[in-house]
């Protein structure tokens, strides 16, 4: 599918959400459709992901973010770190209007359209900040801080831990469970727990890798 077929994709959405269980309003639906018509629309010019088929888009995008969403059960304050084009931070913000999410990326054109997203969707929970993760300082630190395929997760841990709140957890989202990564965290980070998910309409692996300060594991 090279043009944006909204009814089509709607479908293949409502299928997915419907398979893992997500409870979505009718408004959240849309707001997850409205947001991929905009990633679609700057991804021509901007190159915010290698993607072009917004079929694939809804699996690839939407659905691996949806996907993680059960996980943030209990988040207040989340970080996503090299939010990129916003996953899974616009997706987690649209399903969680509870909680405050902010975006972080070093790449002026990433963050100028997730911005974008936040004020055409009216996201007023949606922090944006252009800036290295490593030099950012908030007044209030984050209980969870996410990725998606950003970094090593010792990097990870290693550049953003001064943000993480006390008896907070990193959750990174993963391809292929990182063995190496997992075991060579660098104290005091742990990785506490390992999660496969199933995302509808895609074969390949993919997992969250759960990190706390190892004192709060023991």
């Amino acid at each position: 599918m090279k043009f944006f077929d909204r009814a089509a994709l709607s479908n293949v959405l409502a299928d997915g959400t419907k398979k893992l269980a997500l409870d979505l309003d009718d408004k959240q639906h849309e707001l997850l459709l409205d947001y991929l018509a905009l990633l679609f629309k700057w991804n021509s010019v901007y190159n915010l992901t290698s993607l072009r088929d917004p079929l694939q888009m809804v699996t690839l995008h939407l659905l691996d973010s949806l996907a993680a969403v059960p996980a943030f059960a209990q988040a207040h304050n989340v970080l996503d770190v090299g939010a990129g084009g916003g996953l899974p931070g616009i997706v987690l913000a649209i399903t969680r209007p509870d909680v405050k999410v902010s975006l972080i990326d070093t790449v002026h054109k990433k963050t100028a359209f997730l911005k974008q997203v936040k004020a055409e969707l009216e996201l007023a929970n949606v922090t944006v900040y252009t800036a290295k993760v490593q030099q950012l300082q908030v007044q209030q630190p984050f209980d969870v801080i996410t990725s998606r395929a950003f970094a090593d997760l010792s990097d990870f841990v290693t550049w953003s831990g001064h943000l993480l709140a006390e008896g907070g957890q990193f959750i990174a989202l993963k391809g292929v469970a990182p063995a190496d990564e997992r075991e060579n965290l660098p104290a005091p980070w742990k990785a506490s727990d390992l999660q496969p998910l199933r995302v509808p309409g895609l074969e390949a692996e993919r997992h969250l890798v759960f990190i706390t300060r190892s004192q709060q594991t023991e």
